[in-house]
């Protein structure tokens, strides 16, 4: 018998809000948290914009001795963790340590611990290279810290799978839960690469938006005059329990998460299969997986990078797996306010995906002006949709051919 598995707690720092409120508050009135960057001089930069999260304080969460041994990307995670846990309503002591895990994606790690080391390596010798330099770079110390925070001592695990990465982690913890090996999982995705040199490379390979007199109208999934995605940062974190534990403490209970599925395009090293192919076959698992029959499904919360490929190719699948039901799905990308949080994406927009059952309103997507004609799906244009949703996927496809989807639904006892 599997357990079933619940999302009791939700916690998020990103471009458009720190904390679910915030967060939340900002999608379904359109906020775009796209801006210039101004943590670094981009005047020699093509793209001179992202979604930097604002605001925030690592000392608000983290103790001041213990932040300065974290890379921005840790600190990111264990924030929002911190955040999650304390929506969750767990509290220590309370719980048995050995069967909570921890499972987090990220895509790229420590990108601006190396940048700064290397700085120091070639100006000053290797003798002022940090002890913390290691500790602070590997992708799994999010995972961690996290684990030493909240002394949780079960199945502890990060996923890399590039823009994938948050919901693979997801899905991992789901199905951790599912098999019986923890009670408590604390799992999403964290990511922090608006640094000199990421934005540099996604720039030479002519990935992102070049919009830059207008930052908020940059990101555009879906629309004919969509240039490339806008890069972003931030967390997103969910806690997930078994149904039995979560209702043996009486805590409140958002959505239950049913499925997960995962493939590989096996095509190129960065474009989508312009088939749909692997998209569609991690859908079709997702349902499968869930029990869900196509037509069940109300909302997806898009991939939707903005990137001229991508969107029509994720259409292109949603296709292949909903026939004319299709049209009736509502389809939206909240990377049209929150820009692209690579390995976060996953763990920001399942956030979103849940938040739509729970509070029964479907976010936009913003900047959506000129119709595609290969993108003629409902993209929730531009203003939230109130209604009910029963059952929500959530799609992210990564470098690689990395696709992933997770299908939430409505809690029924």
């Amino acid at each position: 018998m599997r357990n079933r598995v619940v999302v009791t707690g939700i916690g998020a720092v990103t471009p458009v809000g720190i904390g679910k409120e915030e967060f939340w508050d900002a999608l379904i009135n359109g906020k775009s948290g796209i801006s210039h960057i101004d943590r670094f001089d981009v005047t020699d930069y093509p793209v001179k914009i992202a979604g930097q999260v604002k605001d925030f304080n690592p000392t608000d969460f983290i103790d001041r001795r213990e932040y300065k041994k974290m890379d921005r990307f840790t600190q990111f995670a264990v924030a929002a963790a911190g955040l999650a846990v304390e929506d969750s309503g767990l509290q220590q002591g309370k719980y048995d340590e050995t069967r909570m895990g921890v499972i987090l994606g990220s895509g790229i790690g420590g990108i601006e611990t190396i940048e700064v080391q290397h700085k120091k390596l070639l100006e000053k010798g290797p003798k002022k290279v940090s002890p913390f330099f290691i500790p602070m770079l590997i992708s799994n110390m999010a995972a961690g810290q996290i684990s030493m925070f909240f002394r949780a001592k079960g199945p502890n695990l990060t996923v890399v799978t590039a823009c994938a990465a948050g919901t693979n982690a997801i899905g991992e913890a789901f199905k951790t839960i599912q098999r019986g090996a923890a009670d408590i999982v604390i799992t999403g995705g964290t990511e922090a690469s608006i640094t000199p040199l990421a934005i540099a490379g996604f720039s030479s390979m002519r990935a992102l938006s070049t919009r830059n007199d207008e930052p908020e109208k940059a990101s555009r999934p879906f629309d004919a005059d969509r240039d490339g995605f806008v890069m972003g940062e931030g967390a997103g974190i969910l806690v997930l329990e078994s149904l039995e534990h979560a209702v043996k403490r009486s805590a409140r209970i958002y959505a239950e998460i049913v499925g997960y599925g995962l493939s590989a395009d096996a095509y190129h090293l960065t474009q989508p299969d312009p088939a749909g192919e692997g998209a569609a076959a991690a859908m079709k698992m997702a349902l499968e997986d869930g029990n869900l029959k196509p037509e069940e499904v109300d909302y997806i919360n898009a991939h939707g990078t903005s990137t001229p490929y991508n969107d029509k190719f994720e259409t292109i699948a949603i296709k292949k797996v909903f026939g004319e039901h299709a049209y009736n799905l509502m389809v939206s990308s909240i990377k049209s306010m929150t820009g692209h949080l690579l390995g976060a994406a996953g763990g920001v927009e399942a956030i979103a995906s849940v938040l739509s059952i729970y509070d029964g309103v479907v976010p936009p997507t913003i900047n959506y002006e000129k119709k595609d004609p290969e993108c003629d799906l409902d993209y929730v244009p531009n203003k939230a949709r109130k209604t009910l949703v029963k059952v929500a996927l959530s799609n992210s496809f990564g470098f690689g051919g990395h696709n992933a989807t997770l299908a939430f639904k409505k809690i029924e006892n």
